[in-house]
């Protein structure tokens, strides 16, 4: 799979309302999220798009105990990007994948402006 097939994904539109037990139950992650590209049972979180450090977390759906928007920024051609707060239960698993570009020293985040540049046209 291409960085652009996970980045590009649809919106993940059938979100649980947060609870307000959540975050006893729950960690919190923020970010974007999408569908998973070929698992229907699992969803995407891009973290940090936009940042330093940015990574895609992977969680099943049926872990999610709820979710919150939170502020959405807006780029300079006046484009918002949906944040949401997302609760996942406590003791799931999730995986986290780090693109990086290869380099001598790796580049990742922000120090590959060309990996910055396709989290930000895929993602903003």
């Amino acid at each position: 799979m291409s960085l652009e097939t996970y980045l590009g994904a649809m919106p993940f539109t059938e979100i649980i309302p947060y609870k307000h037990d959540s975050h006893v139950e729950g960690v919190s992650f923020s970010g974007v999220l999408r569908k998973h590209p070929y698992d229907d049972e699992k969803c995407l979180l891009i973290a940090d798009p936009s940042g330093c450090e940015p990574v895609i977390l992977e969680f099943r759906v049926t872990d999610v105990l709820g979710a919150d928007e939170m502020a959405s920024p807006v780029d300079e051609n006046g484009k918002n990007v949906q944040v949401l707060r997302l609760w996942i239960k406590k003791g799931s698993f999730g995986i986290r994948y780090e693109p990086f570009e290869v380099d001598e020293p790796l580049k990742t985040g922000s120090a590959s402006r060309h990996l910055h540049e396709r989290f930000l046209k895929n993602v903003g």
